[in-house]
């Protein structure tokens, strides 16, 4: 058995973050958090800030007592500022679990691509999306640099 850790995903909404760690959970094995399925199955609105940060709180502390039990965790809420990733990196190395960054990539058009895409489908789990609010968000997206990478740890896969 590996040792726990903790996994980010972090990019912007159609970059892969659920494809990924849909992929990495089995590997690991490690239990994936993506909290637009939540949301979807409690019936809370995509776009309600509020109840977003109350469940991610939520689902964070869930995902400490997993990493406390051996358990390797994927969180996968894009992590758009390097104040939310610096928080999480630092709390979970005080569990003396390792962690990683998958940082996803892509241009505001092939992000809008796939979103079309994806909101065509309207699948279960998926916020619908629109251009303006996509644009508006790539403008507040913090992206790691080599610097930020440097801090965390190798993938394990």
């Amino acid at each position: 058995m590996t040792e726990a850790r903790l996994i980010l995903i972090c990019g912007l909404p159609g970059s892969g973050k659920t494809t990924l760690a849909k992929q990495l959970a089995p590997k690991l094995p490690a239990v994936r958090f993506c909290p637009d399925e939540w949301k979807h199955d409690l019936g809370i609105d995509y776009y309600d800030e509020e109840m977003r940060v109350r469940l991610e709180e939520r689902i964070w502390r869930l995902g400490q007592e997993l990493l406390g039990l051996g358990q390797s965790v994927i969180l996968e809420n894009g992590f758009w500022a390097r104040e939310e990733r610096d928080e999480l990196r630092l709390a979970a190395r005080t569990l003396g679990v390792p962690v990683e960054l998958h940082y996803l990539k892509a241009t505001v058009d092939e992000l809008w691509r796939r979103l079309e895409t994806r909101n065509e489908e309207a699948r279960p789990g998926t916020a619908p999306i629109k251009r303006e609010d996509l644009e508006k968000w790539a403008q507040q997206f913090e992206a790691p640099d080599a610097a930020e990478l440097a801090l965390f740890d190798e993938a394990a896969t």
